[in-house]
């Protein structure tokens, strides 16, 4: 693209850093015309486009190279290596050709993984990976027993012997023939002994939880912010607004080994392969199907009890044809799957924009109405880019525009107008795309004795919960919702449905506005102002931002030089915020000012009534801090900090870097103010190397010092306070200090209610945990006080 770029004209160029979105037709001709008459672009393209130069199309040579690696790693006990080559040669191996005695390679790889499943103790993976391959080669005998042996290990014994008739049936060799039958009479024996229960093992569904939720919403409009929604009626806090699947959605590079292409979910052990290419993953033949409309039925006669057994365990049987149906939903990949290289070498949001064009297309072709995505009515910020980003846009969309047009299922014209609607739906990507992001904690354990007479037990603290960014997907409802830094809604995902909810009471008619990213709390207003403008071309004018507010006063606050003043000091920043050019006393309603009068009293007692802030000069007593020497002294402390931070990833913590750390944290706090956020982050990284060392009791100190600093910046029942406050509660537990962790407990169950509902249990696991750890100290603990008052 570089090259391309250096050859581009400057009147060219030129004109599309000039241009609006009215002019884009005329400016992607020029250049689409420039680039048709260059030999290096058709070299490029073709190489996008052209399945034979493709390294993500079907490759025999490449499946055989694989597997052979993997019978190596299987006979020499190499089992999780075996696993990984059978599963890439899967990848490879073409679905239809007959390879061994007329058996497919494909159904052969399959039993492959399926016994090294089988020796890694993963039965229902072995189990799934048998029916994909007799999905394929329902006669082939070796599927069918080792389906049977899995079955057998899962005591499902009656499964098991149809399992292995059926083998001993389809197997030539009455040696084997014979095996089969010693098996069958083994399993038999221990049907008499044991109960036989007949599980089905029917491919995964990544659905979620239903909940109901029965707010009408409406789409309203304002001066300040334009389109946005509100509620009809009003919606108690915590409740369901909105659940809704992506209109189109693409699984993020740098997940494509280890989450599913479609339901972005992590990989199970036997993940499944694209039919067509080599790109993709999926965690079942069903999210396969719904991905690339695949249609693998076999045909079945159920006359016999045989043929019975065959149909009951069809795993197409249970999976919808995912061809385009009454509402228009159209699989994704199909476009894609070609054996190109272009989905595997563009940006993500480049292939995102053309999964939506083809989808718009086809559904228009579908229903015979305007095309969808125009009906949404997204927004963009064309005009207000810089000129190497619009000239991205043009380069990007006219490539697009060659991959689409020789590849697409639909008729995408090459032509300028064709670029210059990519151009505009990148932009509206841009903006109006949502990040879908799964939750992921880190834990590490450690043994300890709890107090009085009780036994050891491991317990789990869990030093990081973190968002993870596995995709990127466009949702036609939730694209309507406004920012704020503030928000009064919370979004989350479960697969790739996207869930919204409430986090405060929200009285009818009144804006339902999420977080973009940047909250109060977390950024600064300079910080968050700044993102938003950058990303999405916008001036934030939230209460937030619009608002003075404690969190923005302290966040990145120095203290008060002058002993016993618990004032804040702040930079020049603050010059150009937009409450400092009021001309009229602050609006702050009673709380926000009782709080915000403890760090700066002096805000309130200008005799103008105007509010002005003095850099270097506390907000209380107008004491001055030099902010150069102390900004210095600050840098100094926070790299010893860093490297405390560096060296728990190896879990050994030199003890000059402790001490280092512990004399860091003293100079910050006599230089930051009490509630900035950099002394929360360092009283973190205290308690997680105090719990790494054992010394829980100071450990919990530094919890608790960083909790406190961060329910002051953020509210006590923010989602940020329930993390941490998993934190907390595992340190007391850890202690046996099961009153303040019980009550840690209730509070954070509260929280992850209030932000995730019922689905909270399941995206956050170990909260039973905390709580079944919590019951049972408290358990022993009252048998404790039992026994030694029968002892008095």
């Amino acid at each position: 693209m570089e090259k391309l770029k250096s050859l581009i004209p400057s009147n060219i160029k030129q004109r599309i850093a000039q241009s609006t979105a009215e002019q884009l037709p005329s400016t992607c001709s020029s250049l689409l015309d420039f680039f048709l008459s260059l030999q290096i672009f058709h070299t490029a393209v073709e190489e996008l486009t052209d399945s034979q130069r493709s390294l993500c199309s079907k490759n025999i040579e490449t499946a055989l190279d694989l597997k052979q690696k993997g019978n190596n790693c299987f006979t020499s006990g190499n089992y999780d290596k075996a696993l990984s080559f059978y599963t890439q040669a899967l990848r490879f191996a073409p679905m239809n050709d007959a390879y061994e005695d007329e058996k497919n390679l494909v159904s052969i790889l399959y039993i492959n993984r399926a016994s090294t499943l089988h020796k890694m103790g993963l039965l229902m993976e072995c189990v799934r990976d048998c029916d994909r391959a007799i999905e394929i080669s329902p006669s082939y005998a070796k599927a069918w027993y080792r389906r049977g042996k899995a079955n057998a290990s899962l005591e499902s014994y009656k499964d098991a012997v149809d399992d292995l008739n059926l083998a001993m049936d389809k197997e030539l060799s009455i040696c084997r023939k014979s095996q089969i039958q010693d098996e069958i009479d083994i399993i038999v024996n221990e049907v008499g002994k044991k109960s036989s229960p007949i599980t089905k093992h029917n491919e995964k569904n990544p659905g979620s939880l239903a909940e109901p939720h029965l707010m009408e919403l409406q789409c309203v409009s304002t001066p300040a912010k334009g389109r946005g929604m509100s509620s009809v009626t009003d919606i108690p806090q915590a409740s369901l607004i909105l659940s809704e699947e992506p209109y189109a959605a693409i699984l993020s590079k740098a997940c494509r080994d280890t989450h599913c292409h479609f339901c972005m979910n992590e990989l199970p052990k036997d993940s499944v392969p694209c039919a067509s290419c080599s790109i993709p993953l999926y965690c079942s033949w069903k999210c396969q199907v719904q991905a690339g409309g695949m249609n693998s039925r076999i045909s079945i006669n159920n006359n016999s009890g045989i043929d019975r057994h065959i149909s009951s365990i069809s795993l197409a049987s249970n999976c919808e044809n995912a061809l385009a149906d009454s509402n228009g939903n159209i699989p994704e990949h199909r476009h894609e799957c070609k054996g190109v290289n272009w989905p595997r070498v563009l940006p993500s949001e480049i292939v995102l924009a053309g999964r939506v064009i083809v989808k718009s297309m086809e559904q228009r072709n579908f229903s015979r109405t305007t095309a969808p995505i125009e009906a949404l009515e997204l927004t963009h910020n064309y005009v207000h880019m810089p000129l190497d980003v619009k000239l991205e846009l043009h380069m990007y969309s006219i490539v697009l525009t060659y991959c689409l047009h020789h590849c697409s299922t639909v008729e995408f014209p090459l032509a300028g107008d064709s670029a210059a609607q990519l151009v505009i739906l990148i932009c509206q990507i841009r903006v109006n795309s949502m990040a879908v992001v799964h939750m992921k904690s880190q834990e590490s354990n450690w043994s300890l004795e709890h107090p009085g007479k009780l036994s050891p037990r491991e317990v789990s603290f869990t030093s990081n919960i973190e968002q993870v960014k596995v995709g990127q997907a466009i949702y036609s409802t939730a694209s309507m919702f406004n920012h704020s830094c503030q928000p009064n809604i919370h979004a989350y995902f479960q697969s790739r449905t996207l869930f919204i909810r409430s986090t405060e009471l929200v009285t009818a008619g009144y804006p339902l506005e999420l977080s973009y990213g940047p909250q109060v709390g977390q950024w600064d207003l300079r910080e968050r102002q700044q993102l938003l403008e950058d990303q999405y071309a916008f001036k934030c004018q939230c209460s937030g931002c619009l608002d003075l507010n404690f969190s923005d006063l302290a966040i990145n606050a120095f203290s008060c030089p002058h002993p016993g003043c618990f004032g804040v000091v702040v930079d020049g920043s603050w010059v150009n915020r937009p409450y400092c050019t009021l001309k009229c006393p602050l609006l702050i309603d009673n709380v926000k000012r009782e709080d915000i009068n403890r760090v700066g009293r002096r805000l309130f007692e200008q005799q103008d009534g105007s509010f002005r802030v003095d850099p270097g000069r506390c907000l209380n007593c107008g004491s001055s801090r030099d902010l150069e020497l102390s900004q210095l002294q600050s840098e100094k402390a926070w790299s010893c900090i860093k490297r405390l931070q560096d060296v728990l990833l190896s879990k050994k913590i030199p003890e000059n870097i402790f001490s280092d750390a512990m004399e860091a944290i003293r100079l910050l706090r006599s230089t930051w103010h009490a509630y900035n956020k950099i002394i929360a982050q360092a009283e973190d990284s205290l308690a997680e190397a105090f719990c790494l060392t054992g010394d829980l009791q100071r450990a919990m100190h530094h919890c608790k010092a960083s909790v406190q600093i961060l329910e002051k910046l953020y509210h006590p029942k923010h989602i940020v306070i329930g993390n941490e406050l998993v934190k907390l509660s595992s340190i007391e537990l850890s202690l046996g200090d099961r009153s303040n962790a019980m009550d840690n407990i209730i509070r954070l169950c509260e929280v992850f209610t209030l932000y995730y509902g019922s689905h909270a249990p399941k995206i956050f696991p170990y909260l039973e945990s905390l709580q079944k750890e919590a019951s049972k100290l408290d358990e022993e603990g009252h048998n404790l006080h039992s026994n030694n008052s029968s002892e008095g």
